[in-house]
């Protein structure tokens, strides 16, 4: 692509899926920004601009990822932020939110500014990062995003994570009290992963001697995300703090979380509780454990029949807003250890968009819904600015995806450092055909690239640290 069109960009033909419903039209992208939507097309195109001719494909605002682990600083095998963000925008993910359990943990100013400064010269698509609580690093997290009265929001940083169980190294915070000091203390958003330490060290020696990969959501049962996640909204609703429940996985939790969740804009003066969902937790239960194993060895686990059907019941009710990944690559060399030894996690932002299109498809759920699970509600929940809808005014962060043919998941055409997809096997609609951010053809994939892609720019060349509104 020539850059002289650079962010001009006229995308003729496609089927957009607009906040009012969905339509065949023509859609301009001026220096990275939407400018102009004609419903029924007739858009004439201008001398500088780029164009798609886009008839048979659907166009979708980017999906926005607000979970992810590229393991940057320190495990480079597993991933990096170019490899990770290269693996994004390949699955139609224009935006994503990165974790800081990385080697050393991300706990300050100094570590995120490390990451930023890397996401700047790495990244082709947009970000954010969470910095990471201690028992300790109260002042740490008051830099980064503020106190209840004066919350800050540095652009490209977007909250708190706390570890209230099954943390490595120093991020965990499953003391009470430390919990509470984090919540009175501290602006912004906190995001947690809800699994009790407590019971988990009481229940292992139960499950210690076990080699079945049964065992794991059995010792993880969903009392132990129960609990962790009661605790947590108990203490939200305590200090009013705004709370982001991450990877809701079992049934129990989903139907307790039934009249406490709410997007923000409509909490009616309660505290702002939110809560996600993963495509696999949406896609497996345990027959697919029992059959791919250690691939699908996750924290939380993937459960049962009972709790797949709750967690799209609540999603479909509003119960859950938004859908991640919980993308956490490990090579198949690491995982090869079978259980109980292989880690816990697994790649996921090159398939999460086709797969959940794919549920679309089948009738499960709808375009919409997808579009709204995966962009509007994520830019909703995260106060992100100008993201998430097609409407003029908001950045020309875009994905065409063909809802008419099927493809094979192949370990060997993932982009994740990894090379490998939990999906493996399954046939799947909705694949990026091209993925635009800030205007800027990203990746494609055509009948010259084959079913892997290709990217379309340098290392840096796109991308920004999303800005997000401060929490009030």
């Amino acid at each position: 692509m020539d850059h002289e069109h650079q962010g001009n960009l006229l995308i003729l033909n496609a089927t957009m899926v607009l906040p009012e419903g969905t339509m065949i039209g023509d859609l301009r992208v001026e220096n990275g920004m939407i400018t102009d939507i004609a419903k029924g097309g007739g858009l004439e195109a201008m001398p500088d601009e780029h164009i798609i001719d886009a008839t048979g494909l659907h166009l979708l605002p980017g999906a926005i990822d607000p979970q992810v682990h590229f393991r940057e600083p320190g495990q480079p095998e597993r991933e990096d932020l170019g490899s990770g963000s290269a693996a994004a925008v390949s699955g139609g993910i224009t935006s994503f939110l990165d974790m800081p359990n990385n080697n050393p943990a991300i706990t300050n100013l100094e570590g995120m500014q490390m990451k930023l400064d890397s996401a700047a010269v790495k990244c082709v698509n947009n970000y954010g990062f969470f910095i990471g609580a201690t028992p300790t690093n109260l002042s740490d997290l008051q830099e980064a995003v503020g106190t209840p009265n004066a919350p800050i929001a540095i652009p490209g940083i977007c909250g708190i994570k706390v570890f209230m169980g099954s943390s490595t190294g120093t991020l965990l915070v499953n003391e009470r009290e430390a919990l509470n000091t984090i919540f009175a203390s501290t602006g912004g958003l906190i995001a947690v992963h809800a699994e009790d330490e407590d019971r988990l060290n009481e229940r292992y020696p139960d499950f210690k001697d076990r080699t079945d990969m049964a065992a794991h959501a059995e010792w993880r049962d969903d009392v132990t995300a129960l609990l962790a996640t009661q605790l947590a909204v108990e203490l939200a609703e305590t200090h009013h703090h705004r709370l982001h429940i991450l990877h809701l996985t079992s049934g129990l939790e989903a139907d307790w979380l039934a009249d406490r969740t709410t997007l923000p804009g409509t909490a009616d003066g309660r505290a702002i509780i939110t809560t996600e969902v993963l495509p696999q937790h949406l896609t497996f239960t345990d027959v697919d454990v029992e059959k791919e194993g250690v691939r699908l060895k996750m924290n939380p686990p993937i459960r049962y029949q009972e709790d797949y059907d709750i967690l799209w019941r609540r999603i479909h009710d509003g119960t859950i807003q938004c859908i991640a990944t919980d993308h956490a690559p490990h090579t198949l060399e690491a995982k090869a250890a079978g259980f109980p030894a292989a880690p816990s996690g697994m790649p996921g932002v090159g398939t999460s968009l086709p797969v959940m299109l794919t549920h679309a498809h089948k009738g499960r759920c709808t375009i919409e819904d997808v579009v709204r699970w995966m962009s509007t509600n994520v830019a909703v929940c995260y106060n992100m600015e100008k993201k998430g809808q097609l409407l003029a005014g908001y950045d020309a962060d875009l994905v065409l995806v063909d809802m008419s043919n099927e493809v094979l998941v192949e370990d060997k055409n993932a982009w994740s450092r990894v090379g490998w997809s939990p999906f493996r096997g399954q046939e799947l609609v909705g694949w990026p055909i091209v993925t635009i951010v800030g205007g800027v053809p990203v990746f494609e994939r055509t009948s010259a690239t084959g079913q892997k892609g290709q990217l379309l720019v340098e290392p840096g060349q796109t991308g920004k640290p999303i800005r997000m509104t401060p929490w009030k």
